[in-house]
């Protein structure tokens, strides 16, 4: 670490020193790393640095290398770094302070929250019903924080599989019938009376849990406009197998809106009949990108491929 940012951390928490420093992850395709550093004196007792190396990303784990991924993964460090300076203290959803963001040269430097210290020190690779309603009232939360609000700074449509910056995967995507319909679908969600700002990654791995049940969430290098549904089939995808992810469908869906509604200033039946119809739409989205990027994952189920069917089937329907 150049030694500018290391006072950049001990000015912005009051800190004497750092007293040591733990490597806690590698940023995806090898752009930099996630640390712990405890400090001696000042605020706070650690903190969490992610250290961005823009020039570094070289290799991707499932082959997408490339200038259009080298290009996206840039933007979404600027656009996470953005969301801290200027959107994150909106949030009625828990997420991490940002004590300090700044870049020098080819090298980027987040200094945020130990949520771990700050008493969500639990991660889960699993979890019970009562768990997975916390995480899905966070996302309602979060939705109904920056309902209506325009993305700018950010990217104009969230989430990392969004169409407009996976022409790769969709020339790869086999599924030909899918291939043809992805831009309807794409279009389909932007089309939304109802907007919002969506994390853009709110998968089980990014959500941090409290002893008492709380949760809060990190990662926010694809927030950007949408409809919520996005991150809710998504979340949906990532903690549920395919039996669970039909049969917890509905119960899902209403706890979501009661959590949705319950938050906003005032109820709006018909965003709710709006995102419900949407929902199918957008697990099929995702299910596109997911079909041309690792045609083996294990969340290409029986279950995302009849959601997906229903909704070829109903845009063949319009036409």
């Amino acid at each position: 670490m150049i030694p500018h940012f290391q006072n950049t951390i001990l000015g912005a928490t009051g800190a004497q020193s750092i007293l040591s420093q733990e490597s806690l992850q590698e940023l995806w395709s090898g752009y930099g790393q996630i640390q712990r550093l405890v400090l001696g004196g000042g605020k706070v007792p650690s903190v969490i640095i992610k250290h961005i190396k823009l020039q570094d990303g070289k290799t991707h784990p499932r082959g997408w290398s490339g200038a259009l991924g080298h290009q996206r993964k840039l933007r979404s460090y600027a656009v996470e770094r953005y969301w801290y300076q200027h959107y994150a203290a909106k949030s009625k959803a828990r997420l991490p302070l940002c004590f300090a963001s700044e870049q020098r040269g080819q090298e980027m430097l987040l200094v945020l929250e130990d949520l771990d210290a700050a008493g969500y020190p639990l991660r889960k690779i699993g979890l019970n019903w009562k768990e997975m309603e916390a995480c899905i009232a966070w996302l309602a939360h979060f939705h109904a924080s920056f309902m209506g609000e325009k993305a700018e700074g950010l990217w104009e449509t969230g989430t990392y599989w969004h169409l407009d910056t996976r022409p790769q995967e969709l020339n790869a995507l086999k599924d030909q019938k899918l291939q043809a319909a992805a831009a309807a679908i794409d279009a389909k969600l932007k089309a939304a009376r109802y907007q919002t700002l969506v994390h853009g990654d709110a998968k089980l791995a990014n959500f941090c849990f409290a002893k008492d049940g709380a949760v809060a969430a990190v990662d926010f290098q694809y927030v950007g406009g949408g409809c919520g549904m996005k991150d809710l089939a998504y979340f949906v995808g990532s903690c549920l197998d395919e039996e669970d992810c039909e049969d917890l469908e509905e119960r899902i869906l209403d706890v979501y809106f009661q959590y949705l509604q319950a938050a906003l200033p005032s109820k709006k039946p018909a965003l709710e009949a709006e995102w419900r119809a949407l929902y199918p739409f957008a697990w099929a989205d995702f299910h596109r990108f997911l079909k041309g990027w690792s045609p083996g994952h294990w969340k290409i189920n029986s279950y995302s491929e009849k959601i997906t069917a229903q909704v070829l089937k109903s845009l063949s329907d319009e036409f």
